[in-house]
């Protein structure tokens, strides 16, 4: 009774604030956004006409949750982070040091709101170097708006559970992207790997929040370890090139890794 309470009390709320569950899955909403912080989020970015409804969970990760979501009869994904359980630890490591956020307070909600801002900004620059992500259209709090991957409300799948075509290709389209990130918009990825690569026709690439600026002190050693990941999935599937060859191809020869660094 107490669970079927705190849902009508939540479905109130958000019916106060104007925010519009759109279908059968309110449960899962629930569970995952019901706080004070997430709703006044919401709020502010349903009266900014940012959003107009919230859906069912499309997926539900380690940091955060991705709901189907309305913004001007259009679909789009709203990346919510949790305010209570989210690793505001990690996260710090992949913000110290970014020279964006310097002045950034290590407390959870302040780290937790920046990493939203910092996953906006980060979609925005390889967005607009042409690098196949999200659009990013709006974030409050801890709620980022974005371009829904997809057909018909079903996500793209994960790269690692497609048939590709041309495995070989693929690769190389990868491979060009992390160039793209680096040389154009000025990022390194730094969790590059099968779970963040979804394939509609293409591979887009995804989860850009720990993304870094490649003058990060860190950025090398993120740098060899996206394309390591990338090898070594690919390796499977075609033949992949030396990590070195496509260390200097990204870099343009700016960051040159010594085979006997076994932590790179």
């Amino acid at each position: 009774m107490g669970a079927d309470r705190d849902g009508r009390d939540f479905d109130r709320k958000l019916e106060e604030l104007g925010v519009r569950i759109k279908d059968e899955d309110a449960r899962k909403v629930r569970g995952e956004v019901f706080d004070e912080v997430t709703l006044l989020a919401l709020y502010r970015l349903v009266h900014k006409k940012k959003l107009s409804s919230v859906g069912g969970s499309l997926s539900t990760g380690k940091e955060a949750n991705v709901f189907l979501g309305e913004r001007n009869e259009k679909l789009v994904a709203i990346k919510i982070y949790r305010m209570r359980t989210a690793n505001f630890k990690a996260m710090a490591d992949y913000i110290i040091g970014d020279p964006r956020f310097v002045s950034v307070r290590r407390t959870r909600k302040d780290i937790v709101f920046t990493w939203t801002r910092k996953e906006f900004a980060n979609l925005k620059r390889a967005y607009e170097a042409g690098v196949p992500v999200p659009e990013p259209y709006a974030f409050d709090r801890n709620i980022l708006i974005m371009e829904f991957l997809g057909e018909d409300e079903v996500p793209a799948p994960q790269i690692r559970y497609v048939d590709l075509p041309d495995p070989k290709a693929t690769y190389r389209e990868v491979i060009g992207y992390i160039k793209m990130l680096y040389q154009e918009a000025r990022l390194v990825h730094g969790d590059l790997s099968e779970f963040n690569i979804l394939w509609m026709d293409k591979p887009y690439i995804i989860d850009m929040g720990q993304a870094v600026t490649r003058d990060h002190p860190n950025a090398g050693t993120f740098l060899i370890r996206d394309i390591r990941n990338v090898n070594r999935f690919f390796s499977s599937l075609c033949d992949v090139e030396d990590e070195e060859v496509l260390m200097d191809e990204v870099t343009g020869g700016a960051i040159r890794p010594l085979r006997e660094k076994k932590d790179w």
